[in-house]
């Protein structure tokens, strides 16, 4: 007679819950990037600050892109490679970082009028905040990124030619006052780097798209 007890087998160990989980916390960084260039372009077109609201984003942004690295490091079989996880989280919280970064400028350099290149580059980088949101919740089925991918980069072209416009025309006015040159340089400067960092998201999610395929 068998006496062997037939023990309950335990629950093989599902990995997709966790691979699903590393596309659901990019789409929330890539909606948190989409929302903090909007807010930064309404603060742009307003002349008004929004930078609590900007400083709520850029921590939750954080919490979201620490919430990754802590998947990535317990995460037994990635989705993609735990390199490239890191590169895009860091990337897109960078764009978070730079545009809070801006809006803190504003606030803390007194701006009480804002200049039609500054609004015009906060119009551009709204538009490549959703184009972001919307290549990031592309990539699970890496669908449309490389449209996404050459928009972003068209917007970067256009936000190159907003900027060499406006440093050239704030370098050209010799009775501007030191301090307003001073101010405005590093805005420039820093809207400028905000959208390059934009392209670099893009050109992550390319990387990805192709080692992914």
């Amino acid at each position: 007679m068998d006496r062997t007890v037939d023990r309950p087998r335990r629950p093989r160990l599902s990995l997709v819950p966790r691979e699903r989980r590393f596309y659901n916390l990019f789409a929330q960084q890539g909606s948190l990037v989409s929302d903090a260039l909007t807010e930064l372009s309404k603060s742009l077109l307003e002349g008004r600050s929004r930078h609590p609201r900007m400083r709520d984003l850029e921590h939750r942004c954080d919490e979201v892109t620490a919430e990754i690295y802590a998947l990535a490091n317990r995460t037994f079989v990635a989705p993609m490679d735990r390199e490239d996880i890191m590169a895009l989280a860091a990337s897109l919280d960078d764009v978070v970082d730079l545009a809070e970064e801006a809006s803190d400028k504003l606030e803390l350099y007194h701006v009480a009028q804002i200049t039609e290149p500054a609004r015009e580059m906060g119009e551009l980088l709204a538009q490549a905040g959703a184009a972001i949101a919307r290549a990031v919740e592309g990539l699970e089925r890496l669908v449309g990124l490389e449209e996404h991918r050459l928009e972003i980069h068209r917007l970067e072209n256009e936000g190159d030619r907003v900027t060499r416009r406006a440093l050239g025309d704030l370098f050209a006015d010799e009775q501007l006052p030191a301090t307003h040159l001073v101010k405005w340089k590093d805005l420039y400067d820093l809207l400028e780097a905000t959208m390059d960092k934009c392209e670099h998201v893009a050109n992550v999610i390319a990387t990805l798209a192709i080692k992914n395929a």
